[in-house]
């Protein structure tokens, strides 16, 4: 075996072991001591004190190191913070040594092996640990197949990772050296591997050392800074891979085991946000949640997310049974022991929903179902508002007809001063929601802006136009969205609804708003092409119902504060449960008239800052010139780009 693998034996062998190799360094120190106390030449009748020290230090010292915690393995890790650890039981196991050795060596014991007994045994405690993490941390011999590589960052996660890598010869990595862009760090050695520059030497560095692959180890490297690193690696035809942030890294095993392909949400630079699980645990352990819409990403995800804090039962409500299928398959994979019911119905079935909340009696119901398709509401509107107003109400009024604790709503960045249906019919599902808080059940809405890889999202199709080979199609260079992970928004949505006392509109806390124009360059940079180059982008102009930008509050909206920095209240003007029930009638009946100029008129009515869009306000002008006019609307006159017409 070599003294590569014994030291990483040695590094995480178990207490046994490692008792049995204290021992061998204690008993060696004494010997050592006694050597030095007569000029290395030791006296025959000092061998009644000589056995008497070792059996006394051996067994006195092991008791010191086991009370230090350390008769542990990790010595591949050891560090400075190691040492003052390994001087007190050293102090503390000589003294108590020197009492013992008083009271039964033979008379005549040198009193100078106390000192020189201290000073060795901690010597050779502080070198044996050290030895084996230089051993441990050496290079290895590259393996065939690996790449030269340079590591981008050298601090604490540049520094851990080369530490790894150094660790594992079956790694597909050969460190040349690393760069950071802190001008300091220039020329100075880290474990042994130079800090060969800055980014902006990177050109020079990967021709100079013939650099295959750069891994990126700047956890906390802003979205800007992020797409900067990444326009280098592709401008000098490196291959590259980052580590994740810290989140990630808790949760992972070991940094080294987590690089991964740099990924769009890299980009966006959002600090992980720091949840309160303890009071989420509080809020959903040993419950039955329902979740409506839990086939959708959001409504999925919330699923995943409540099954870590151990609740009852989670109840899956979907109207898709593809959907459902597919997420029943996946808890029962991923989530053995969390009881998971899925259920098929719409939220458009007051007796389905009766029938669900009498059977499991939930605690607390996520109403994440909701029709959210901007262009496509716009030209299905009573559709819209059927399931996205007369849906959340119905659901709303079961969940207090049946005393649930919590109704937390999914609501949307674009219900602040719509110009959409989308966009005005969750308005309008917060008015209703909240028109019912009378004291019992507590409602509360959560907004947030677009999510990463959602159903329909732009990422996903992106991806499959630069599949394509082009173009890919943004539709104003000015857009802009807020973005958020799917897993990030469906956590803080757990937490706001932990602050709840009832009647609150929540709003996550989205960071910068994002240019798609960018987002769009970004993800060509992420396929290894140049947008421009490889991959066309062409402007296909702003559709049905869509703005420049989204806002995340209202004129009439003011904002509190909350125990969590990501999450805010947004307070303004609500409805009465009594003007609310006028107000859903009136729309039943007009939607079964099918009526889009009085819907139009109703929702401005109850809704002031709506702003209609051309093509619904053009289908209203359609429907006021009568049937042979309303039969010849198409969407192409309002858009040019796609046909509508009337059965």
């Amino acid at each position: 075996m070599s003294p590569k693998a014994i030291a990483q034996r040695v590094g995480s062998m178990s207490r046994l072991v490692i008792i049995v190799v204290q021992t061998g360094i204690f008993a060696v120190s004494v010997a050592l001591s006694f050597l030095l106390r007569f000029d290395l030449s030791f006296p025959l009748a000092e061998t009644g004190h000589l056995v008497s020290a070792l059996l006394v230090c051996v067994i006195v010292k092991n008791i010191a190191f086991h009370m230090a915690n350390l008769d542990r393995g990790g010595w591949g890790m050891v560090s400075l913070s190691d040492v003052p650890r390994l001087a007190a039981a050293n102090l503390l196991g000589s003294f108590f040594s020197t009492l013992a050795i008083l009271e039964i060596a033979p008379r005549g014991f040198p009193r100078s092996i106390y000192v020189l007994d201290l000073l060795v045994c901690l010597l050779l405690t502080v070198l044996v640990r050290l030895a084996a993490r230089i051993l441990i941390e050496s290079p290895n011999h590259a393996s065939a197949g690996t790449k030269r590589t340079l590591i981008y960052g050298a601090g604490a996660a540049g520094i851990s990772l080369l530490a790894e890598i150094r660790r594992n010869a079956e790694l597909p990595y050969k460190i040349i050296g690393l760069i950071d862009d802190d001008a300091k760090k220039t020329g100075i050695l880290v474990h042994g591997v130079n800090v060969l520059g800055s980014g902006q030497d990177l050109a020079a560095i990967v021709n100079k050392h013939k650099v295959e692959t750069v891994l990126i180890a700047v956890p906390s490297a802003s979205g800007q800074q992020m797409t900067a690193i990444l326009r280098l690696c592709q401008d000098v035809g490196v291959s590259f891979k980052t580590v994740p942030g810290l989140g990630e890294i808790i949760k992972g095993d070991g940094l080294v085991n987590q690089v991964r392909d740099v990924a769009v949400e890299d980009l966006l630079g959002r600090s992980q946000a720091q949840l309160d699980e303890g009071q989420i645990a509080k809020k959903l352990y040993g419950k039955v949640i329902l979740v409506t819409g839990a086939g959708g990403s959001i409504g999925s995800e919330l699923c995943r997310q409540i099954a870590r804090f151990q609740p009852k039962a989670i109840v899956g409500y979907e109207i898709s049974e593809n959907a459902l299928f597919h997420l029943d398959l996946q808890m029962k994979e991923n989530f053995p022991d969390v009881k998971f019911y899925p259920e098929i119905g719409s939220v458009q079935k007051s007796r389905r929903l009766a029938e669900v909340l009498t059977y499991y009696r939930p605690s607390i119901l996520y109403h994440a179902a909701a029709y959210k398709h901007v262009p496509m509401m716009e030209t299905h509107v009573f559709e819209a508002v059927e399931n996205n107003v007369f849906g959340s109400y119905f659901t709303a009024m079961a969940a207090a007809k049946y005393g649930l604790e919590d109704f937390v709503m999914i609501s949307t960045d674009k219900a602040v001063r719509p110009t959409s249906i989308m966009g005005v019919t969750k308005r309008l599902a917060e008015l209703a929601v909240h028109s019912l808080q009378n004291g019992g059940t507590r409602f509360v809405s959560v907004r947030f802006g677009n999510v990463l890889g959602s159903n329909g999202s732009v990422i996903p199709l992106f991806k499959k136009q630069i599949a394509a080979g082009g173009p890919v199609k943004v539709t104003h260079p000015e857009m802009l969205r807020y973005f958020m992970t799917i897993p990030e928004a469906s956590q803080l949505v757990l937490q706001a609804s932990t602050m709840s006392k009832g009647g609150e509109i929540f709003v996550l806390d989205m960071g910068e708003p994002v240019r798609i124009l960018d987002l769009a360059r970004n993800l060509i940079l992420l396929s290894g092409l140049r947008p421009g180059e490889d991959i066309r982008i062409e402007f296909s102009g702003i559709r049905p119902g869509e703005k420049l930008y989204e806002e995340l509050q209202s004129f009439d909206e003011s904002t509190l504060p909350t125990s969590h920095k990501k999450v805010k209240i947004f307070t303004g003007p609500l409805i009465s449960v009594d003007e609310m029930r006028t107000a859903i009638d009136n729309l039943q009946r007009i939607c079964a008239s099918r009526d889009v100029t009085q819907l139009l008129l109703r929702l401005k009515e109850i809704v002031p800052d709506y702003n209609p869009s051309t093509n619904v306000l053009k289908r209203a002008l359609a429907d006021s010139a009568g049937p042979a006019r309303k039969n010849k609307w198409t969407l192409a006159e309002a858009q040019g780009q796609r046909s509508w017409s009337k059965a």
